[in-house]
């Protein structure tokens, strides 16, 4: 069965060059080890700004505008092919990889930034592009809104792939479309953690009779940079753990294979087989058998907000 690797790390906090630096040493390892796909959690380029789960509205202006200013510098512009290293290890180490990260749009205000994922295919070419459609209560004041164009399921060497980001799992029309591709790998980057999280992803594979990889955030003390503005106040010395991780690998009907990877870094690998989705839809396909189209339809509007002209 194919191996996959979910990279549970921290990214060198808003430095894009040096966390692109450490996703390369990371599917280099994960492809040493025999995994086919690779995967990065939410924002790893350059950083999740878990920040704004702690400053006040109204009273943060300062810290709020440099650090946004932070995160639009350190972000990735697709169309001046920032992430020209990370593909080029994809294709030379013959390896499928999803990342997420901060995006920044280059035909539009070039200030507006996407919780952006990115599928690199094995030759190591950007094959989609979702912009998270929905950022969750304050990540509205740093991300966009994103559209319907990267809604799709591809097909890779490890089976049809599709993603998610954090909360958008719990939007079930985008859950839908994804299940009305066929979709067999299941990817959901994200933020959240915990065991309620966890149970999503159960829950999402019972649905959807398809494997879930989560994909979570580790976040330490030491990871937030000395120069964050009121780091202290923020971040407390005593509070080592920001965020605990909880990858997880889940099969199809919800049985957890691989994790959760509690607070602990590194990669946590699984092996999964595409063709077991067939045999799990027997009892539940919401897509197919299941699914009265003569009383339920969707309708997804992909087309993209702006165009897409990245590698």
């Amino acid at each position: 069965m194919p191996k996959v690797a979910i990279v549970q790390e921290s990214p060198i906090l808003l430095d894009r060059e040096k966390t692109i630096e450490l996703a390369v040493s990371y599917v280099e390892q994960a492809a040493a080890n025999g995994s086919r796909l690779v995967v990065f959690p939410e924002a790893f380029i350059s950083g999740y700004p878990a920040w704004i789960w702690r400053l006040r509205p109204g009273s943060d202006w300062g810290i709020s505008e440099e650090l946004h200013t932070r995160v639009v510098s350190s972000a990735v512009d697709l169309e001046k092919n920032d992430l020209s290293p990370l593909c080029n290890a994809a294709r030379e180490n013959k390896i499928t990889v999803i990342c997420g990260l901060n995006e920044r749009d280059g035909t539009l205000s070039r200030a507006t930034i996407y919780n952006t994922v990115v599928l690199i295919g094995e030759d190591g070419n950007i094959v989609n592009r979702h912009r998270k459609l929905m950022p969750t209560n304050p990540e509205r004041m740093v991300w966009g809104f994103g559209d319907g164009s990267g809604l799709k399921v591809i097909d890779t060497p490890v089976g049809k792939v599709g993603t998610l980001v954090c909360w958008e799992n719990y939007m079930p029309l985008a859950r839908y479309a994804l299940y009305s591709q066929g979709v067999e790998v299941y990817i959901a980057p994200t933020y959240d953690s915990g065991d309620g999280w966890i149970g999503t992803m159960q829950h999402i594979a019972r649905e959807g009779r398809c494997w879930v990889i989560g994909s979570g955030v580790a976040l330490t003390y030491n990871d937030i940079p000395s120069d964050i503005p009121e780091k202290q106040s923020l971040y407390p010395s005593t509070e080592e753990w920001i965020n605990s991780g909880d990858s997880v690998v889940v099969a199809p009907g919800g049985d957890i294979v691989a994790g959760p990877m509690r607070k602990e870094k590194g990669i946590l690998y699984g092996e999964i087989d595409s063709a077991s989705v067939v045999a799990s839809k027997r009892v539940l396909d919401v897509a197919g058998h299941y699914s009265r189209p003569d009383i339920f339809t969707l309708s997804v509007n992909t087309q993209p907000q702006s165009p897409i002209k990245f590698r």
